[in-house]
């Protein structure tokens, strides 16, 4: 399939008007350009990676890392927005974002995507270490070029392949307190890479309609719901024991893995609902969960680590 960039792509099914750019809505504009949504959870499991870390950093050095990551994101974000401007304008999800509503022009999204970009990963390399940057470099242009303009549009295997930006922040976090990777933050990055796909599969089963107008191959387009219903349930099944890495890899302790089993039981159930039933309800109950089930997993790791260190505090006496 061929990306098509046309401004006079179909509408969707609906009458969409295109407005004039309003001033006043400007600033508002430019922050959905980066996602902020997306960018909340990346930010947050990159301050993972980077609390989880053997080596402790410097709380400013820190804080850099993490306003690069965010950047970083936001910038992919922006940029992804300018190119997929024609398929959100026929999709019911996005058409009312600023590129296909008319309230900003695409050139202000790339310049702005551009930009961010340019400067987050300088900003790493100058005061965090040249490894976040080099891995920050590769999660950006992995999410813009190898995602966004390469395979989201010709294989129902999008999500799989392009969910390894989606995994990166962690191990950008991690780096960029230790300066390499090692297997505890690729622990970190095998369960979100796991986690996209029946994340992702569950949109796309109670959004299939955009994505067949906007001739996006997501898998239940290309192979049907049964078939996704299937596979959603297989990565849940893989994905469960891979949330215990993180135990085998020494990077968490106990409380974390039961933590992190009974998660992964509550996910279970929720793919196991999607798998026998076909109808919407089911599939939108999945997606949400499975945001949550992130969050909690990853709050997880932190209170676990919280734990050992309080546990470890020498006591003071009197």
């Amino acid at each position: 399939m061929t990306p098509v960039h046309s401004d006079t792509a179909p509408i969707a099914v609906a009458a969409h008007t295109v407005s004039a750019p309003d001033p006043r809505f400007h600033l508002r504009d430019y922050a959905i350009l980066l996602k902020p949504r997306v960018m909340s959870l990346v930010v947050f499991t990159g301050l993972v990676g980077l609390m989880l870390a053997p080596v402790p950093v410097a709380p400013l050095t820190g804080l850099i890392a993490v306003m690069c990551i965010a950047i970083g994101a936001g910038a992919a974000g922006a940029i992804n927005m300018w190119y997929d401007r024609d398929i959100d304008r026929v999709m019911q999800r996005t058409m009312h974002r600023p590129l296909p509503a008319g309230r900003l022009k695409p050139r202000a999204a790339l310049l702005l995507g551009s930009c961010l970009a340019v400067l987050s990963v300088a900003i790493m390399a100058a005061l965090v270490n040249a490894v976040a940057a080099a891995l920050l470099a590769l999660t950006i242009c992995y999410y813009v070029f190898i995602y966004t303009m390469w395979l989201k549009r010709r294989t129902p295997q999008n999500i799989v392949i392009g969910g390894a930006s989606g995994a990166l922040p962690p191990i950008i976090g991690w780096a960029a307190a230790t300066g390499d990777i090692t297997w505890g933050a690729i622990s970190l990055f095998i369960i979100i890479f796991l986690w996209t796909p029946p994340h992702s599969w569950a949109l796309a089963l109670f959004r299939k309609g955009d994505y067949d107008r906007a001739g996006v191959p997501m898998m239940p387009v290309v192979a049907g719901e049964p078939s996704t219903r299937r596979q959603i349930l297989a990565y849940t099944l893989v994905l469960v024991p891979a949330t215990l890495l993180p135990v085998a890899t020494g990077v968490s302790g106990l409380p974390y893995a039961v933590a992190a089993t009974v998660l992964g039981a509550l996910l279970l159930r929720h793919a196991w609902r999607v798998y026998r039933d076909d109808g919407v309800r089911t599939a939108r109950g999945l997606f949400f969960f499975s945001i949550l089930y992130l969050f909690l997993i990853f709050s997880a790791l932190l209170l676990d680590r919280a734990l050992a260190a309080y546990l470890t505090l020498p006591l003071v006496h009197p």
